[in-house]
């Protein structure tokens, strides 16, 4: 074969496989050109609430005592702490309802007026309970019993709603509602319409009411006020829609 035919018939190969990789790019094209194109979604958050009225309350009430010795202050601690527990039962507050909340031992220090090394001059002990009122038409009588009792502590008192997540479920529906109102309003504005919803969370948070401050009691001598007034229960969801 002469150099002349063997550049042409190179020629010619070379034409075949450019044709074949024409074909090859025809053929996968379409689909490329049938690639899904991105999800248009919007995403709100939005609360809801709802009020709902107390039902039980929680007191957090204890003693304290002081000695000079850890072994006097825990032995008249506990004496003190066990009347106060035999007065609440005694008047009905049944024993799953009373919890240890705290118990701590700690040395009482005198420093000198001078500097210097302060001393440890006795020991403290503190014992606290939970109660848990489930008829708050007693709460003032269960208040009056454990200062009467001996308790010289009442740490905080907290309002409760027994029934608070079924309650709950009313400011769900309103944070949805919420939701989907401002999840039109931006949609509208931008130019778009709401379509499906496809995907809602809630967040959880703890809800438990901060506990009121209540002062530290010598002697009960009339029964004590109580007002629950109202809780308010909250709800948080994010919700998230498709784009028309």
């Amino acid at each position: 074969m002469t150099s002349r035919s063997w550049v042409a018939g190179l020629k010619a190969l070379m034409r075949s496989f450019f044709a074949a990789g024409l074909i090859s790019a025809v053929c996968i094209s379409p689909a490329g050109a049938e690639e899904k194109a991105m999800e248009r979604t919007i995403t709100v958050s939005a609360t809801g609430t709802a009020e709902a009225e107390p039902d039980q309350a929680r007191i957090t009430s204890g003693v304290s005592t002081e000695a000079t010795s850890a072994r006097e202050a825990l032995t008249r601690n506990s004496a003190d702490m066990s009347r106060v527990i035999s007065e609440l039962k005694s008047k009905g507050v049944d024993a799953r309802d009373i919890q240890t909340a705290s118990f701590n031992v700690e040395p009482v220090y005198e420093y000198p007026k001078e500097g210097g090394q302060p001393s440890i001059r006795g020991y403290r002990v503190s014992n606290q309970v939970v109660v848990l009122v489930r008829d708050l038409n007693k709460l003032g009588e269960v208040l009056d019993n454990i200062v009467s009792a001996g308790a010289n502590q009442i740490q905080g008192l907290v309002f409760e709603v027994s029934k608070a997540e079924t309650l709950k479920d009313d400011a769900r529906k309103e944070a949805i509602g919420n939701a989907l109102r401002r999840a039109k309003l931006l949609a509208a504005a931008a130019g778009a319409e709401i379509g499906p919803v496809i995907q809602i969370s809630e967040e959880y948070s703890s809800n438990a009411p901060m506990p009121a401050a209540a002062p530290r009691f010598a002697k009960a001598e009339m029964s004590v006020p109580i007002e629950r007034g109202t809780s308010t229960l909250e709800a948080r969801v994010t919700a998230t829609w498709v784009l028309k």
